[in-house]
């Protein structure tokens, strides 16, 4: 077993493209840690070099205590799963599954024990007979991830391994890979674009945009302090409503488009990074699931809204409504230091902002509607550099 760790790793391919930028990273023995981020932003770069099947251009990579910039790929002691299943298709599972070790010169008697040890984690055990044409896609990715738990590496690799599955596989596949790198016990890095599945299945997530390593932290932390506008944009489903607003020069109001909220002491005295902003704009997010339909709690804050359209889920609405507040991207462009520069005069009031509400309540499309928040869920940002502003 070991660890895998990345310093001021970069990645510049052959036409100039820099792919990753000055990155840097470490997984734990046994740490299933998720690296996430829009189609383009180096996740797979990264795991490839960690493979070996890309070189590296700057910087260090380790596996356990050894440097592995110049280790061939077979020398590595890593095992990867993709998203293609590449399984044999005149091979049985258990042929399929015992391929590399045949390859290796195990002896059979050693090959069979690791293939049915392997098909046990993996409940395959019943499907070693049969060919990879007679298996659905979810059975299919089993087998892949059964031939390399057969190797018995020191670390796990998997690109996108669910992203041919359909919806209500993924979600089962996601419980199994889980289930199986908790009972492997190995440093896994697993690639993907999609967030809810690095929210589910990372003991932490990594958030690369553009190469740039943004974040990386346990989920929940991720959840409740981003620290900036792309994190903040990108963990969440629905993403985070991103306003423009504009703090009163006491530090105690806040403005968002033609509306007033008067913040608690207690937000301002979380929050003494806000007091630089007083008089000053700045970008205020909050969560779907924070929002709800207005009771007239005191204790609330108000916002009034337009109802644009209404989406029945069964166990919520998601309720798309517009203020006269302009929308701020989370997708804004980057300075030379990494860093999001936000300008507020790109805000779009055509966009519009979701909230997450219990289905019980009636609420209709093109009508007005009020819905209240608690002011401590409210997050800000710098509209300068994108940052989130607490200290």
């Amino acid at each position: 077993m070991a660890s895998i760790s990345l310093d001021g790793v970069g990645k510049i391919y052959p036409n100039g493209f820099e792919a990753v930028k000055n990155l840097d990273l470490h997984i734990e023995d046994g740490e299933l840690l998720v690296v996430v981020g829009p189609s383009g932003c180096g996740k797979t770069s990264v795991l490839r070099m960690i493979a070996g099947l890309e070189s590296v251009t700057s910087g260090t990579i380790r596996i356990g205590d050894e440097v592995v910039n110049d280790v061939s790929p077979k020398d590595r002691d890593i095992a990867m799963i993709f998203q293609s299943y590449a399984l044999y298709p005149n091979m049985n599972v258990a042929q399929n599954i015992g391929f590399a070790l045949r390859m290796k010169k195990f002896s059979k008697v050693e090959i069979d024990r690791r293939v049915k040890a392997a098909a046990a984690v993996l409940g395959i055990t019943d499907w070693l007979g049969q060919k990879p044409t007679q298996l659905s896609g979810g059975q299919r990715q089993r087998v892949a991830m059964g031939r390399a738990i057969v190797r018995e590496p020191s670390a796990f690799l998997m690109d996108e391994p669910l992203s041919n599955l359909d919806a209500k596989l993924r979600v089962q596949m996601r419980a199994e890979v889980a289930r199986v790198q908790k009972r492997i016990g190995v440093a896994t890095l697993f690639v993907t674009h999609d967030q809810t599945e690095a929210m589910t299945l990372g003991h932490r997530v990594a958030v690369l945009r553009s190469g740039v390593l943004q974040q990386c932290d346990t989920p929940q932390v991720l959840y409740d302090r981003p620290v900036n506008i792309f994190v903040a944009g990108f963990i969440g489903s629905p993403a985070m409503n991103l306003l423009e607003s504009a703090l009163s020069s006491d530090g105690t109001i806040l403005t968002i488009g033609s509306q007033t909220i008067k913040l608690p002491s207690s937000l301002v005295s979380t929050r003494p990074g806000l007091k630089r902003f007083a008089g000053q704009r700045l970008v205020a997010g909050i969560r779907p699931e924070d929002l709800s339909v207005a009771t007239g709690d005191q204790t609330k804050a108000t916002l009034n809204c337009d109802v644009e359209l209404v989406e029945a889920l069964g166990s919520e609405l998601l309720v798309h409504f517009r203020t006269d507040a302009k929308i701020v991207s989370a997708d804004a462009p980057l300075n030379a230091k990494g860093d999001e520069v936000s300008d507020l005069d790109d805000g779009s009031a055509e966009s519009d902002c979701v909230a997450r509400v219990d289905p019980r309540n009636v609420v209709r499309a093109g009508e007005r509607t009020s819905l209240e928040f608690s002011c401590d869920r409210l997050e800000f940002f710098d509209p300068s550099s994108g940052l989130a502003i607490w200290e």
